[in-house]
């Protein structure tokens, strides 16, 4: 084939356009796609929380006569939950670099750890949950209680998702090694991890510690 042949060929004007637009930094690598697309959900998700947030601000008085935080929340409870979030957050990111490293021992220790410090914590949320509404003080019982189950209650659903995540993550690891698909996995979970941790630090400065002030 002439050099004019060539350079007609679809196949190699595609080729050439590629490079072209990998030289111009037209195509990003897939990590790097896939990173700015998770984080655009991480965004939409966390404006979604600030809206629970924006609710439970204006309906923190609106006790109906009923209980307020102050009579409700049991702030030793809540530090444990807390220190059981964090110690997980510090877990998933031994995952992450464990991984990186391609120790499989270690990666699999780590998002076990994960996996049963976020159980731990549901289940201490639940047990939370469980007392208050035997107390009668339900999401039904007035429009404070209201927000307070819807925003302490999305963030154990997006929690119980992780969990449910981590144990997925372990699995494929451990079935189908450290491929780029699946690290690129692991760090958008580990993203996902990390915001979780950060909306409960707001969770726990303005619901219970300001709560249980007020």
């Amino acid at each position: 084939m002439s050099s004019v042949g060539a350079a007609e060929d679809p196949h190699h004007l595609a080729h050439g356009h590629t490079a072209a637009a990998r030289d111009e930094g037209g195509i990003a690598p897939k990590r790097i796609v896939v990173s700015y697309g998770f984080w655009l959900f991480l965004v939409s998700d966390i404006i979604m929380f600030s809206a629970f947030f924006a609710a439970y601000a204006v309906l923190v008085q609106a006790t109906a006569g009923g209980p307020a935080g102050r009579d409700l929340f049991k702030l030793k409870m809540v530090a444990i939950e807390t220190a059981l979030l964090l110690a997980s957050s510090f877990t998933c990111g031994l995952a992450v670099i464990a991984a990186s490293a391609r120790d499989m021992d270690w990666t699999q220790r780590a998002l076990g750890a994960t996996g049963l410090l976020g159980a731990a914590f549901l289940g201490l949320e639940a047990y939370e949950f469980s007392g208050l509404i035997r107390e009668g003080a339900g999401p039904q019982r007035s429009a404070f209680l209201s927000a307070f189950f819807a925003l302490v209650g999305c963030h154990g659903l997006h929690v119980s998702a992780g969990v449910l995540w981590c144990g997925t993550m372990m699995a494929q690891i451990w079935t189908k090694g450290f491929r780029a698909d699946i690290l690129r996995r692991l760090l958008c979970f580990g993203l996902f991890w990390h915001a979780l941790d950060i909306i409960w630090i707001g969770v726990f400065t303005i619901v219970y510690l300001m709560g249980a002030r007020s």
